[in-house]
């Protein structure tokens, strides 16, 4: 039985729910031939300079990997000491710790948002409260309002999978004293200039911020990312991974992502990403006749579309080559959604002639 608090827009039971644990790389999985618009990878990554850098590392594999020059070179990175950093492998590991070490009473997830933060939740045997956003709002905050009583909040910024960059003042007016606030800029990074970021931050209570080097860089298989909290939250979520949990060339990945010369880098690929994103935001609206439509503004290295008829689409858009994120699996969505990953012109005009042949033509 599913009830639903409807002030909050809170769910408190999971009767029906979708597969929290389907993930864009399930769409690809073993297809060779397909042009991959399903994971969130940034493309022809990772870049030659960071793969000799990591290949580098490899002759210090003998001894027990050190992860003090890479956590300090990371709270430079965000003008925080390192006592504030926690280095993890991927951010996937980063909300099983905060599931597991932060003794939450009644957490709150806000959704449609990636689903492992709800997933590693429940896992660790938590009841988790769940906070709609709605299409009607263009899943933005405004007018949604998390219970007072959730003593763990959790929050994408941009979200995951709506693209939605949710102003820095609306995330902070979800602070409280006692409560953990987790926001997840994974692809923070893929915004110019970081625009709203929170992380770095010192005077928001309870802020934890989890940030991903996995995308931007295309270290998905090396899995390296990390947490920003106060030096107790830090503590407490430390004490709570094994030991030498993140490998030694991870550890260099991370180091030198966070160097001057690679915020440049990606700097400039969040420019081109945003460029890429309104040309492709801008081919798709020749399909609004036919009920496709965008969620915008949007502000990742993603798009969300509503279609009818969209996992027929999908299907139709796979016989052509193209592999895109099905929607239904996201808490708040249905099958009417998509997600697509943001890549070059000449991609999204292959796309959108694909999209044209089987719903324009």
């Amino acid at each position: 039985m599913r009830t639903r608090t409807e002030a909050a827009g809170t769910w408190d039971a999971y009767d029906g729910d979708p597969d929290l644990r389907h993930h864009g790389d399930a769409e690809v999985r073993g297809a060779g031939g397909l042009t991959d618009l399903a994971v969130n990878v940034r493309a022809d990554t990772p870049p030659a300079w960071l793969k000799r850098h990591i290949a580098a590392s490899l002759d210090g594999l003998a001894a027990y990997p050190d992860g003090s020059a890479a956590r300090a070179a990371v709270a430079e990175r965000h003008g925080v000491t390192p006592d504030r950093v926690l280095l993890t492998s991927g951010a996937a590991e980063a909300f099983v710790l905060i599931a597991r070490a932060l003794k939450a009473r009644q957490p709150v997830v806000v959704h449609p948002q990636f689903t492992e933060p709800e997933a590693a939740l429940r896992d660790a045997g938590h009841v988790v409260g769940r906070v709609l956003l709605r299409e009607e709002d263009g899943f933005r905050l405004a007018g949604v309002e998390v219970p007072e009583e959730a003593d763990l909040v959790v929050i994408g910024n941009p979200t995951n999978p709506t693209s939605v960059l949710h102003p820095a003042s609306s995330i902070t007016e979800l602070a409280r004293p006692g409560r953990v606030l987790v926001v997840d800029e994974a692809f923070m990074d893929a915004v110019p200039g970081e625009r709203e970021a929170l992380a770095g931050r010192t005077d928001v209570p309870g802020l934890v911020v989890l940030r991903s080097l996995t995308k931007t860089w295309g270290l998905a298989g090396l899995r390296i990312g990390y947490v920003l909290a106060d030096p107790g939250t830090i503590a407490r979520l430390s004490r709570a991974q094994p030991l030498w949990p993140v490998s030694s060339p991870a550890l260099a990945a991370a180091e030198a992502c966070v160097g001057p010369t690679a915020l440049a880098e990606a700097s400039a690929a969040a420019v081109r990403v945003a460029d890429d994103r309104a040309y492709l935001l801008r081919g798709l609206r020749e399909f609004a006749p036919f009920g496709l439509r965008a969620v915008e503004p949007a502000e990742g290295p993603f798009i969300l579309l509503r279609a009818p008829g969209a996992m027929a689409l999908r299907e139709r858009l796979r016989e052509r080559g193209f592999a895109l994120r099905r929607g239904d699996t996201f808490p708040g969505l249905g099958v009417e959604w998509l997600r697509v990953a943001v890549r070059d012109r000449g991609t999204t005009d292959r796309l959108v002639g694909a999209v044209r042949e089987v719903i324009g033509g």
